[in-house]
């Protein structure tokens, strides 16, 4: 399939723009990491507690954070997840010592300010072993004889139907288990007597300490660096050096672009963020690859054309296929940005600016690196184009014949 056909833009011939524009874009980033002391790293890498808290209506955001804030010292996130009643508290981790101190102090603040009074146990926050073990007393004091086997069975079904959709870790009210099997009046009794229903439940906590933060945080700039050494000995091995070091110089470009307005648009860099930038890398680098591949192929038949105008041929042929690509993966990480929510905002984020960063540098980036060098190597005397064929010699005609013989 194909969009375009027979194209004859003069990519090249408009590159100084784009450059320009990367060298602006390139230094506003830099400037912005230079004046935040580099980038806002996530929990992920700077060690942290995170905790995803689900509320029976919408999350009161701003109460959360004051009660928070005034329980635990250094930053503290609260963030919203459209579309659902869902919460995401981080908070920032300076010592290895506080590592369970902040889930517990997360956990007593919930319950302080939107706990139920009276001190009993809360069911939407029970795992089953914990609420058989709770249950035991309050149901031998109402004459629910059950053994051992039967109160694990029951609390086990109790809290299956508790995180089964449509509730998913919240009931609203005791009534609500009639249907589980085992649940008779007298045990609804017993629920409704000696456990409370909290407006919330803690879905689920994350911890994670300093040093393995940064431990992340280096082996995810390892990896990118590898990823970007790995590809430039392939490319250099595959076709010349120099196409190599335009790819390499090209991948570095979008990445570094996409952290540097991470940072001016106070964007976190996680691991799925990192996950995001590893996919951008092979991603470019493909597509600089495709073009690389159709100027080898057209040097091979198109030797007497200037080599700008066979860059600009090879990008025009492979037009079709990059617009096709990036068009409908761009369309897709959008989509992921506009509706995802924050847990995929900082991955989609980075996936829509690599992929429109990526598209055109592998034409204005890498491209006329390759050109300048042999521009370059060709005025030092050090590469020339391939000379045509010389035409072959025009066969003497009769008349020149015969006069040669004459002469003879």
């Amino acid at each position: 399939m194909e969009i375009f056909r027979n194209t004859n833009f003069d990519f090249l011939g408009k590159k100084w723009p784009f450059i320009i524009f990367s060298l602006v874009l390139t230094a506003a980033g830099l400037g912005s990491l230079w004046l935040k002391g580099g980038p806002a790293y996530g929990i992920d890498f700077k060690g942290g507690t995170l905790m995803y808290v689900k509320f029976i209506g919408r999350p009161p955001v701003d109460k959360i954070r004051s009660a928070i804030s005034a329980r635990i010292a250094g930053e503290v996130s609260v963030q919203e997840i459209t579309g659902t009643n869902e919460v995401i508290i981080g908070t920032e981790l300076k010592d290895e010592k506080t590592l369970d101190l902040h889930r517990r102090l997360l956990i007593e603040t919930l319950s302080a300010t939107f706990g139920v009074r009276g001190g009993k146990p809360d069911f939407n926050n029970l795992g089953a072993q914990t609420l058989a073990e709770r249950l035991r007393d309050p149901l031998q004091r109402a004459s629910v004889a059950l053994s051992d086997q039967q109160l694990q069975d029951l609390a086990k079904r109790l809290v299956e139907f508790r995180d089964t959709p449509p509730r998913s870790g919240l009931l609203a009210s005791f009534d609500a288990v009639a249907p589980v099997a085992g649940v008779t009046p007298a045990v609804t009794g017993v629920l409704k007597q000696d456990f409370a229903l909290f407006p919330y439940s803690i879905r689920n906590v994350e911890i994670v300490g300093p040093k393995v933060g940064a431990e992340l945080r280096n082996q995810a700039l390892l990896a990118t660096l590898y990823a970007l050494g790995g590809m430039l000995v392939y490319i250099a091995f595959r076709f010349e050096w120099i196409y190599g070091l335009g790819a390499v110089i090209a991948v570095f470009h979008d990445t570094l672009i996409t952290i540097g307005l991470f940072s001016i648009f106070n964007k976190e860099i996680s691991l799925t963020v990192v996950a995001a930038i590893l996919t951008l890398v092979g991603y470019s680098m493909n597509d600089t690859i495709v073009v690389f591949d159709r100027m080898r192929e057209n040097l091979k038949i198109l030797r007497r054309e200037p080599l700008e105008s066979l860059m600009n041929r090879s990008v025009n042929q492979t037009l079709s296929r990059t617009i096709l690509s990036s068009g409908l993966t761009g369309l897709t990480a959008l989509a992921l940005w506009l509706f995802g929510g924050p847990v995929l905002n900082g991955f989609s984020l980075a996936l829509v600016i690599g992929i429109l960063v990526g598209t055109y540098s592998s034409v204005f980036v890498a491209s006329p690196i390759v050109l300048f060098w042999n521009n370059f190597a060709e005025s030092r005397g050090k590469r020339r184009r391939p000379a045509p064929p010389a035409a072959p010699a025009a066969a003497p005609s009769e008349g020149a014949r015969k006069n040669s013989k004459a002469v003879k």
